[in-house]
């Protein structure tokens, strides 16, 4: 997306009153509008073929059809539109399918109205987010070994990343973004965002979230106490 291009939104989610106050949130940014509204996952994949919006910012629980099949059906129709998942709880056992489906963000709807804006600009710069309890879910699943369940995506093989890639994914999948990541390892933004760009490509998977993903399934997260 170019400077200045105003990110076209596409709102799910089935409780009006909610879905309203979002809409006049986002709306009152500068480089953001809510181009349509959708009330369940159906609702949403017909609206997203119509308006092809730049971002989806989708429930998870919805009647007729809920937000993690429509995740996947607007992936599979609409590569270019990105999706992010809102749920209300960090123990919602959507996440591992959401992921596998390419999701490109999985939040928590506590978060405050600049975190969403903040996170919205950070999908559009392909800086897949988690909220750091979701973070926090999945490397408690490293911890107790949980690596490997019937959800979770199965990852294609491909040349090995270097240590510095395997290095900057563990953050990745702790939820720091690109800046965070180049302050821990005293490197620029901009090398942090080559190496993931490299590791991402040789694993051939298609986002951050998805990377997260691998780390979980490969048991590759970084322990407690690893600095």
């Amino acid at each position: 997306m170019q400077p200045h291009e105003t990110i076209r939104i596409l709102l799910v989610d089935d409780q009006p009153l909610f879905r309203g106050a979002i809409a006049s949130l986002i709306d009152g940014q500068d480089d953001m509008t809510v181009v349509g509204e959708a009330e369940n996952g159906l609702d949403a994949v017909e609206k997203a073929r119509l308006l092809i919006p730049d971002l989806v910012v989708m429930d998870v629980e919805m009647p007729v059809m809920n937000g993690v099949e429509a995740t996947r059906l607007i992936r599979e129709q609409l590569s270019t539109v990105k999706v992010i998942m809102l749920t209300v709880s960090e123990s919602d056992d959507h996440v591992f399918d959401a992921i596998r489906f390419g999701a490109h963000g999985y939040l928590l709807k506590d978060l405050r109205p600049d975190e969403l804006y903040d996170l919205i600009r950070a999908v559009m710069r392909n800086e897949t987010p988690l909220s750091p309890a979701i973070a926090g879910r999945l490397l408690r699943e490293i911890q107790n070994g949980v690596t490997k369940r019937s959800s979770s995506p199965a990852m294609p093989e491909g040349p090995p990343i270097t240590r510095r890639e395997l290095e900057i994914l563990q953050l990745v999948a702790e939820g720091l973004s690109n800046k965070e990541i180049g302050k821990k390892l005293s490197i620029t933004e901009g090398t942090v965002k080559n190496h993931v760009h490299n590791a991402l490509e040789k694993l051939h998977i298609q986002n951050r979230i998805q990377a997260t993903a691998y780390i979980v399934r490969q048991g590759l997260g970084r322990r407690p106490g690893q600095n």
